[in-house]
């Protein structure tokens, strides 16, 4: 059944209104020097809104049955980056098919939302037996992202595995446990005095939380695990190579490279501020049009809008997103299933998280990671990766206002 008036055509506006928007900030960035990558994202934005209406008319329903097939397409074309993709900028992550090139690791995210909704909604979170068969899903395709290496994608992996967790009812405490090897491995060699007062912290929720004739099995090795990830920590800091160092630190302090490592943050930063309230006005302002900023289409793209359109403009378009997670939460809480409901939540833990990290970077708030703004950056990927997610949610959306409609007239 095909009846537009089941869509959720507030977040249809949205989704595609902000999309098309980024096209013309990326015309912005690009025109003194004839660029055409806006036309390509235009393009995108068409056939992405052709693939939204698209899926918002298919039965959600049937992926239960299917999500292992699109779990090992998924590892598969990780793998085959591995062997046979293209280097760009430092990340093997693309893979050339007839000319055209694309990343399955953007990919990968909404194969993982997939997966790990089918996972949840057979069995939730609330027991650790089937808490860990999710992390062992997970691994897999996160191990491979790592290998291309691509930490911005993986840090998403993260944020949708721990989100959908906590929305399948995992405890809380569990997932601190997952990430305290992380935080680990940064106190062990920055603030050792501090990391025996995480350590003691996390061997109490281990006692607490995990099961009870395992406790003293479960905080020894979470004190295993956590003196390993610190004792490990600078060996993994050796393996990253200069620019993912550079991303990761000089977010701090980027006046000690300020014609290196340290120069996008500064630029970024500059354009940002001399927007002022109302902006420079569009294709009036120097610092994107001089083309100050590296990557001001893609990674940096919102300094672009700051500088052009101002405060006024900025706070709008995080209106915009804030807006766009309100609606994906409210389709989370009122789905006719499980299953739709984490399909909604993976969706907002993937839009969400790029958002804070990628507007973040840009003031220098959070590391460069190479993450992009979602629907505004410029990626052929990304943006169909969004749009793709966006179908789906749709889907559910209109199942359930489909499926109300129908007990409406059934009372009638």
């Amino acid at each position: 059944m095909n009846d537009t008036k089941n869509f959720d055509w507030f977040l249809i506006t949205l989704v595609i209104g902000i999309s098309g928007f980024g096209s013309l900030i990326i015309y912005s960035t690009q025109i003194y020097k004839q660029g055409t990558d806006w036309q390509s994202q235009l393009i995108m934005v068409v056939i992405g809104s052709i693939i939204l209406f698209a899926l918002s008319n298919y039965p959600y329903e049937l992926l239960l049955k299917y999500h292992w097939i699109t779990y090992t397409i998924t590892n598969l074309l990780l793998v085959a980056v591995i062997f046979a993709g293209t280097t760009i900028n430092g990340a093997q992550s693309w893979i050339n098919i007839l000319g055209f090139q694309f990343q399955p690791s953007e990919f990968a995210k909404v194969a993982l939302i997939i997966s790990l909704s089918a996972l949840l909604h057979y069995r939730d979170a609330s027991k650790l037996a089937h808490f860990l068969p999710v992390i062992t899903t997970v691994a897999l395709p996160w191990i491979l992202i790592m290998i291309q290496p691509d930490l911005g994608t993986g840090l998403v992996f993260g944020a949708i595995t721990l989100t959908m967790l906590y929305w399948a009812n995992a405890n809380l405490g569990w997932i601190l446990l997952i990430l305290s090897p992380l935080f680990s491995a940064f106190l062990f060699n920055l603030v050792f005095p501090l990391w025996l007062l995480f350590i003691v912290a996390m061997i109490l929720i281990a006692w607490f939380t995990l099961p009870d004739h395992f406790r003293h099995i479960w905080s020894l090795v979470t004190l295993f695990l956590n003196y390993t990830a610190g004792q490990l920590g600078h060996i993994f800091w050796d393996l990253l190579k200069p620019y993912q160092k550079d991303r990761l630190t000089l977010f701090l302090e980027p006046e000690k490279d300020p014609l290196g490592g340290g120069y996008h943050l500064i630029q970024s930063r500059i354009a940002i501020g001399s927007g002022k309230i109302y902006g420079n006005g569009f294709l009036d302002a120097t610092q994107t049009h001089l083309n100050f900023v590296p990557e001001q289409h893609t990674d940096f793209i919102y300094s672009a809008i700051a500088d052009q359109f101002g405060f006024i403009g900025s706070i709008t378009i995080l209106i915009v997103y804030w807006l766009i997670c309100w609606r994906l939460v409210m389709i989370a809480m009122n789905s006719r299933d499980n299953f739709g409901s984490l399909l909604a939540i993976g969706v907002l833990a993937m839009i969400a998280f790029q958002t804070v990290i990628n507007i973040g970077m840009t003031m220098g708030l959070a590391p460069i990671t190479g993450i992009p703004l979602p629907l505004l950056s410029y990626g052929r990927s990304s943006l169909l990766t969004n749009f793709i997610a966006f179908g789906l949610v749709e889907a559910v959306a209109k199942a359930r206002i489909m499926t109300v409609t129908k007990m409406k007239r059934s009372k009638n």
